[in-house]
Parts: C-alpha cells; sequence; structure tokens
C-alpha cells in the first residue's frame, strides 16, 4: 500500500468534511436542533498527547463526520440534496478506496467524535542511508473498543497492506502493537488500540512506540506543551476543527528538523454561515513586540480603492507595523525572506521597505487588480511630499519622462517611456500618482487613477462582496487582509511554485474558497493573535 498517498488523501478528506460542513449552513445554524448551531463544540483535542509538541502539522476533527453529514443534509435545500448525498459518497469512496474499506460496515461502529492526523517527524529513523523518512500518524476516538480491534483485524486481512510479511504482535509498555514485518527486512503499518478509547494507526512501527512515549511521559507531547496551551486558551468560540502548524518546517519545505522555540500557528475552525472562521495565535515569536489593534471601522484609504480587487491590504504606520514583522521574525528568518519576495514580485523595480514604507505612517491601502494592475493609497503629509520628489527622481534615473497633465481638473503626474517610430511619438505610462482629498493615491496605471477620479463613488467600500469578507472579523483591530481566492491563486502558485505542494493536500478547501480575509487583533507575550475568515462555495 502507498501509505504516504493514503494519509495525503486522508487529510484532504478531513480538510474537505471542515469545507462542507462550513459551506452554505446559515439557516441551519439559526434553526437546526443540532448542537453543532452554535459553530461547533466546546473541545480541544485530546489525541494531541500522541504527538510531539515538534510535529510539523497536526490537523483534528472534532465533530464525527456523520454528524457533519446531518449538517449539510439540513443545510441543503431539498433540491441540491442529492448532489450534497452524491459529493459524501464520492469523498468516502476516494478516502477509503487505498485500503479497500467500506465506511458503513467497518469504520462507522466503531468511529467517536475525534479523528487527528499529524505529520509526526520529519525523519523518524534518522537514517541518512535512506533519506528522509516522515512519520505519520491517525489518532481516531473510539466508541467501541470492541469493534475497533475488529475493524484493525480486517485491516491486515485485506490485500491492500497484505504480501511477502508477517504479522507481528508486541507489547509495548502495556500496549498491543500490531504491524507486518516483511520478511526481507523492514516493517509497515503499526497499529493499536490505547486505553479502549484510541485507535493509532502510523506507517511505521516506531512511529507508534514514539507516540506511546508521548502520553507516558507528558513533556514531550503537544498537548502538555505551555505555548499549545497558552494559544487555545483564550478561544472560547465553539469549533469542529483545530489545525497547528510548525512554521519553520512549512517555510524549509519539510527539508529539516524544526528546533526549538519554533514559530508555530494554531487554528481553532468554527462554522460561519459564509463558511469557516479560524481563530489563530502564533508562538514562539522569540522577539514580539506588544501591540493592540486600535482600529474599530476599516480605514478611509480603503474608499480610494477599486471595487473590483484581487487582494488587499489595509490598515495603519505601515512603518510600524513592518518593523514589527521583521523584529518579531528576525530578518533572516525564512517568513519574512519569503514576504520579501513577495513584494518584489509586485515592485520588482523598487525596494518598498526603504523607499515607500517609511513615509507611511498614517492609513494606507493597497490593491492588487484582476489585470494584475495594482494602487497605492495613504493619508497626504510633508513626508508625502518628499517621498513622491524621490519616486520622481528614481523615474528619471531609470530614463522615465516625468508629465504632469489634468483628469477631471486634478493634476495628475506619470511616468512614462517615450519611443519614436515613424516619425511619431508614443508614450507607454509605467505608473501615476495624484492627490484626492487628503490622500496620495499611486498606480502603475494610469486607467485605474482615470477611473477613480472620473467616478469617485465606485469604491471598494460599496463593495457587497468586500463588506460581506470583513464582516466577521473583530474589532478593534490592526487592519484587514483579502484575497478573492480564485484570481490570486493562479498567481501565487505561479510565482512560488512550491506552494503547489500544498495545494495536493488542500485542494479540497482550496476550490470552494471564494475569499478570506484575516486581521489581526493583538500581540502580546510572545503570541500574536488573529481572525482568519473563509467565504465558501458549497457547489
Amino acid at each position: 500500500m502507498q501509505w504516504r498517498r493514503f494519509v495525503t488523501i486522508l487529510l484532504a478528506g478531513a480538510l474537505a468534511l471542515l469545507t462542507l460542513a462550513g459551506g452554505g449552513v446559515a439557516w441551519v445554524l439559526a434553526q437546526s436542533p443540532l448542537n453543532l448551531k452554535d459553530g461547533g463544540v466546546n473541545a480541544t483535542p485530546t489525541a494531541a498527547m500522541f504527538v510531539p509538541k515538534q510535529a510539523p502539522l497536526m490537523v483534528s476533527l472534532l465533530v464525527n463526520p456523520d454528524r457533519l453529514e446531518s449538517l449539510l443534509t439540513w443545510a441543503t435545500p431539498l433540491g441540491d440534496r442529492p448532489a450534497t448525498q452524491r459529493e459524501l459518497r464520492e469523498l468516502k469512496a476516494g478516502l477509503l478506496s487505498p485500503m479497500d474499506l467500506a465506511y458503513p460496515s467497518e469504520i462507522q461502529p466503531w468511529l467517536g467524535e475525534e479523528i487527528t492526523l499529524a505529520i509526526t517527524s520529519l525523519d523518524y529513523d534518522r537514517n541518512p542511508e535512506n533519506g528522509s523518512q516522515l512519520g505519520y500518524l491517525l489518532a481516531a476516538e473510539a466508541k467501541s473498543a470492541t469493534a475497533a480491534r475488529r475493524f484493525l483485524q480486517l485491516l491486515y486481512a485485506k490485500g491492500a497492506i497484505a504480501g511477502e510479511a508477517d504479522l507481528v504482535f508486541e507489547q509495548y509498555k502495556g500496549v498491543n502493537v500490531i504491524y507486518r514485518q516483511g520478511r526481507q527486512g523492514g516493517a509497515s503499518l503499526a497499529s493499536a488500540v490505547v486505553g479502549d478509547r484510541y485507535v493509532l494507526i502510523s506507517n511505521h512501527p516506531k512511529v507508534l512506540r514514539d507516540a506511546i512515549n508521548n502520553v507516558q511521559v507528558p513533556s514531550l507531547n503537544l498537548a502538555a506543551s505551555e505555548t499549545y496551551q497558552q494559544a487555545l486558551a483564550p478561544i472560547t468560540r465553539p469549533r469542529i476543527g483545530v489545525a497547528y502548524v510548525n512554521l519553520l518546517a512549512l517555510a524549509n519545505g519539510f527539508e529539516t528538523e524544526p528546533t526549538a522555540p519554533a514559530p508555530a500557528i494554531t487554528l481553532a475552525l468554527t462554522l460561519s454561515p459564509q463558511g469557516l472562521i479560524a481563530d489563530t495565535a502564533v508562538t514562539g515569536l522569540a522577539n514580539a513586540v506588544n501591540a493592540q489593534g486600535q482600529l474599530t471601522a476599516p480605514v478611509p484609504a480603503l474608499q480610494y480603492l477599486p471595487p473590483k480587487t484581487s487582494l488587499v491590504v489595509a490598515g495603519e504606520d505601515l512603518e510600524q507595523f513592518w518593523t514589527q514583522i521583521t523584529t518579531s521574525l528576525g530578518s533572516d528568518s525564512p517568513v519574512t525572506q519569503f514576504l520579501q519576495t513577495v513584494l518584489g514580485q509586485f515592485s520588482p523595480d523598487l525596494d518598498l521597505p526603504a523607499q515607500i514604507f517609511p513615509w507611511v505612517t498614517a492609513d494606507y491601502a493597497f490593491s492588487l487588480l484582476p489585470n494584475r494592475d495594482w494602487v497605492f493609497v495613504t493619508r497626504h503629509s510633508p513626508a508625502t511630499d518628499t517621498a513622491l520628489d524621490e519616486l520622481n527622481r528614481l523615474a528619471q534615473a531609470q530614463d522615465l519622462n516625468t508629465t504632469t497633465f489634468t483628469i477631471q481638473e486634478q493634476p495628475v503626474t506619470a511616468w512614462a517611456a517615450l519611443a519614436a517610430a515613424g516619425g511619431q511619438i508614443s508614450a507607454q505610462v509605467q505608473g501615476a500618482h495624484t492627490q484626492i482629498g487628503d490622500y496620495t493615491v499611486i498606480s502603475n496605471s494610469l486607467n485605474v487613477i482615470s477611473n477613480l477620479l472620473r467616478s469617485p463613488t465606485a469604491n471598494l467600500t460599496q463593495s457587497q462582496e468586500w463588506r460581506e469578507a470583513i464582516a466577521p472579523l473583530p474589532t478593534p483591530n490592526a487592519g484587514y487582509v483579502y484575497l478573492n481566492w480564485p484570481q490570486v491563486r493562479p498567481l501565487i502558485t505561479q510565482k512560488f511554485p512550491v506552494l503547489k505542494v500544498l495545494e495536493v493536500a488542500g485542494k479540497p478547501i482550496l476550490e470552494r474558497v471564494r475569499s478570506f480575509s484575516l486581521t489581526t487583533t493583538e500581540s502580546r507575550e510572545g503570541i500574536t493573535r488573529a481572525t482568519v475568515a473563509f467565504n465558501l462555495s458549497l457547489f
């Protein structure tokens, strides 16, 4: 059996269940008799005690899949229910096909309320001769230990994991561990029922033994990690799932074993009428700066952005915000370097942190448009005039001509490359800037500025899609990040091919995301808290 493929499919299935549960549930959240109507349950992953505190990834579903299916049935209009049920059947079939298992007869009888999947190690045997061997662990709550043991017996009897191997029964610290030992050496799939409550399945006996060790020595496991507990403690909203990601391992593309303290992100996922809300905590930032969100309403700069947008970043005091990021993560951090690369994609001729950020100390807004044009807005100040003079100088240094003219009786300065052909001179505008009211607007497109001046009331703040996207986010906060995912997704994967790897496991959820928005609320005692709202489509 291709165990890595199976775990990838299973992880994708967990994400798909979270997505399906989050899509189109506005009605059911208000009227369903199910106790998920509040958005989830008041629970945390108990199986985290099997997961090491340095694990790269853990995803937990805290609600039995059958309950989520019932929720979906309530939420779906009668005419659409056959399509929903068909999709759920196809999802279950896809998850279980590598193991030749039937959910209704072989899994449903024993499966309880929690399913936890984890990558426990980047190289469980630390043997340089066989390369990096990822450790995978599945921990599922069992409502019937007898049915669970019957399932494991059936699991080993299936042809998908049979072959030239002997079944081995091993007592390890009071737990009966079962695995197949190859007749030519090497071991494969290992399993155990622990305490008559948990079914554990791993891709190697050592991974399973380590999981048992983690329970018996609490200082080793994620559940006992102080930072993990601190991340979850203030989150009171009911949830249907929890995810934990070691950011250092993610940034390094699973190339090195994470070190402590390592930045990590913990998410508690809650159902909402629009989809999912993730209450998020970033921990392990060695130099985190204490900060509190002060904005009780969207910044005024947003009214100078076009109504159609692919990406928005808005807030106050960009210089301070960037300083906090680089101070918390460190200038050599993989995450900081990733952000630097992102900024370079938008404006390769400008060093944005050095040439733009320092003079943006009031409210600001940035938008990337569907056609890849961009526009930046900030409140005008004396420092703005100096900065614009410097930008004009940089444009002239690149052999661009600086021209000022009027649109709607408003002065506009453009940077253009002049070209002569056939006795005629043409100008290709590379960028432009103007002042509208108290705000300076800069764009790479003269058309963008022209449209803003000609139709000032057609702006982002009037967009229903935008208002719905930020509605679930709390206040006060430090500003917003918004992405129209279908529009931004091709650009991100094109510019950063490494992210295509993440799409494999995340495909079920990413294909249903219409947009997501994010805001940070505070940074305190080394923990930065944020909320992410996923706007999802069910079909």
